[in-house]
């Protein structure tokens, strides 16, 4: 899911005078406090010539319109990594087409405020209209700490607010600041930023503030005992993954029944349309074969919405830091992990989470192994193909089956994985570790509404990939499956029959037939064949593709089409396609194999060269072929 920056971005920037620039350290509360000021305004894209990514959204404060900017967390201003260096870039107007800010809004979180105080320091320096927005300060008191945020301002010399973004108390002080910028105070001398100078500096105005720091966070601590345990903590990360992909079926099925029936009226609507092409084309290739990606929406909103949570409870830091130890065995650390984890949302933010690592070497084994974990776009393709495999609703003991089935595809792209990044790391990209420091955040419930947009958020670009690449793909394979047009040899067939012979008869049968003996042996006719081309451009593409094909032979239960559909010709004619060993070396395909350009295309901006792109499509066809073949004789041998 590439995140390119909207068309609208030149229009917002141009009509507005003010922009204002976030920044601060991960887990902090930036981006809870950026939702909060611009709630769903927000738009997304990348940074010119760069793929970290930015947020920026339109804010209005009294008469005032300004562009408030979500820079990327960073510790320090002092750049040592590329995500760090987008940050000072940005700040001093570097990069092109975005300009500096105007003034900086510092978020700081008030429990680890006498750590935070140098980058407060080196922020104000920069002599821009400058905020400090102290966030956790009702955590802070509630662990006996204590903070005079007056007596703090005084000291800075710039405006202090205390603002908690998770219920909205003290946003409406700093949108009020926000109104007016070129009011905001400014000390009279500014902080001191060399190192030796800023220890005696920050604890003046701690002082000056009557700061205590907050005790220790016995909560968190208990909690840690078990899930930072190196076998208990295991155990939880593992369940946890379990339960989650029982309840994409359990949960979510209602929905995507819902879903699916809205679509089917939709199909049937379609078929008073007068012209029957234009009637093929809207039923057929357009809602069958959109609709047929966007029934799985319910489940890739519970995805999102689990990943949501897990990240604003604190829970994913721990996991990254609990899998640091299995990293460590395959040459990698923590950081690796984080872009690892990232990646079962989308390989593309995923590949982009690597430019936190220090090491280009691991950086690169990272970046051509991420793919292998499971990202959002496969999950259409594996409860499609789950459900020829397992009866919906089948269940083995407590646990609902096809769950079961969707948990063993995760932990495979994963174990995968790992064992990718030891060969590589083995081999080619060998490579001295390096230790691996990540903040622990403490235990926090999550905001709903900030749990709500940024879930939001990753299912609006899912939506917006529907509604560009998927839709132009799919009309480009209905155009593909539906002609060469055979009137006169159709004369006189049903509906069923006529389309069925129409789609035996097209252009896509005949692409579909001359890469068939490629994978033959995996038992793929040339409608998989067709489907596996179109999901070069995304996976999902290949749910569509065969969505048009069971709503043009079977449009009341696609289903049952796709159970019922035969090999046309050649030694297999008049077999089933997808038995039980087919499928399943169909979704072995799918979990290895490198389907997606906007991925291919990231890898090659993010390692500067074609050559690994193509190592990385190369080896992971050859291993999605290897793993399918083997895995369709296992099933053979056992049935």
């Amino acid at each position: 899911m590439s995140c390119h920056a909207p068309d609208d971005v030149a229009t917002a920037d141009a009509a507005t005078s003010t922009r204002v620039a976030l920044l601060g350290a991960p887990n902090a509360g930036k981006s809870s406090l950026f939702n909060r000021l611009t709630g769903l305004r927000a738009k997304t894209g990348n940074y010119p010539g760069v793929t970290v990514s930015r947020s920026f959204g339109d804010v209005r404060a009294g008469g005032t319109n300004l562009v408030l900017e979500d820079l990327p967390g960073t510790y320090s201003l002092e750049a040592v990594s590329p995500d760090e260096q987008v940050v000072v870039d940005a700040l001093a107007g570097r990069l092109d087409g975005v300009p500096a800010p105007d003034a900086l809004i510092v978020v700081a979180d008030a429990t680890t405020l006498r750590r935070s105080l140098p980058f407060v320091a080196r922020a104000i320096a920069l002599g821009k209209p400058t905020m400090l927005a102290l966030t956790m300060i009702d955590e802070l008191h509630a662990r006996g700490g204590h903070l005079d945020v007056a007596a703090l301002e005084r000291a800075l010399g710039v405006p202090v607010r205390a603002v908690m973004a998770a219920t909205g108390a003290g946003v409406d002080d700093v949108r009020a600041l926000l109104a007016d910028v070129p009011a905001w105070t400014r000390p009279v001398v500014s902080p001191p930023t060399q190192d030796a100078q800023l220890a005696p500096w920050s604890r003046s105005v701690l002082a000056a503030a009557e700061y205590m720091p907050a005790g220790q966070d016995t909560r968190s601590r208990r909690i840690d005992a078990v899930l930072l345990h190196p076998v208990a903590g295991l155990a939880v990360f593992f369940a946890t993954m379990f339960l989650f992909f029982q309840a994409i079926f359990t949960v979510a099925a209602p929905l995507q029944d819902l879903v699916e029936q809205g679509f089917a009226w939709l199909g049937a609507q379609a078929q008073h349309i007068p012209n029957d092409t234009l009637a093929s084309l809207v039923g057929n290739g357009i809602i069958g074969g959109v609709g047929a990606t966007l029934v799985f929406v319910p489940q890739i909103m519970l995805l999102f919405l689990v990943l949501s949570l897990l990240e604003n409870v604190g829970y994913l830091s721990r996991a990254a830091f609990l899998m640091d130890r299995i990293m460590a065995a395959t040459g990698l650390e923590g950081r690796a992990f984080v872009a690892m984890l990232s990646s079962f949302a989308c390989a593309v933010p995923g590949i982009m989470a690597t430019r936190t690592i220090p090491s280009s070497r691991n950086r690169i084994a990272t970046i051509i192994t991420a793919p292998l974990m499971t990202c959002s776009a496969r999950l259409p393709v594996y409860v499609l193909l789950t459900s020829l495999l397992v009866e919906p609703g089948q269940r083995y003991g407590p646990f609902n089956a096809q769950g079961l089935v969707l948990f063993g595809l995760y932990v495979l792209g994963g174990l995968s994985a790992l064992v990718a990044v030891a060969v590589f790391k083995a081999t080619a990209l060998r490579d001295a570790s390096l230790p691996f420091y990540m903040e622990m955040p403490p235990y926090r419930f999550p905001s709903i509404r900030n749990v709500v947009t940024t879930m939001w958020h990753s299912v609006r670009m899912f939506l917006r990939k529907a509604g560009g690449i998927i839709l132009t793909t799919t009309v480009a394979l209905w155009v593909l499956l539906n002609f060469p047009a055979r009137g006169a040899e159709t004369a006189g067939m049903g509906d069923t029959e006529k389309a069925a012979y129409v789609i035996d008869h097209s252009y896509a049968a005949s692409i579909g037939r001359f890469i068939e003996p490629i994978f033959a042996p995996l038992g793929f006719d040339w409608h998989i064949c067709v489907g596996l081309l179109g999901a070069t451009s995304a996976r999902e593409v290949f749910v569509a593709t065969l969505g048009q094909v069971a709503s043009a032979t079977d449009p009341e239960d696609p289903r049952a089409a796709l159970m019922k559909m035969t090999f046309s010709d050649g030694p297999h004619a008049g077999q089933l396609v997808f038995t039980t060993a087919t499928v399943v070396a169909l979704l072995v395909f799918f979990v290895y194999a490198l389907q997606c350009v906007s991925t291919i295309a990231i890898m090659r901006r993010e390692t500067n060269t074609w050559r690994w792109p193509a190592i990385a499509w190369a080896y992971m066809f050859v291993l999605a072929w290897g793993m399918a073949f083997l895995a369709r004789h296992i099933v053979l041998a056992l049935t």
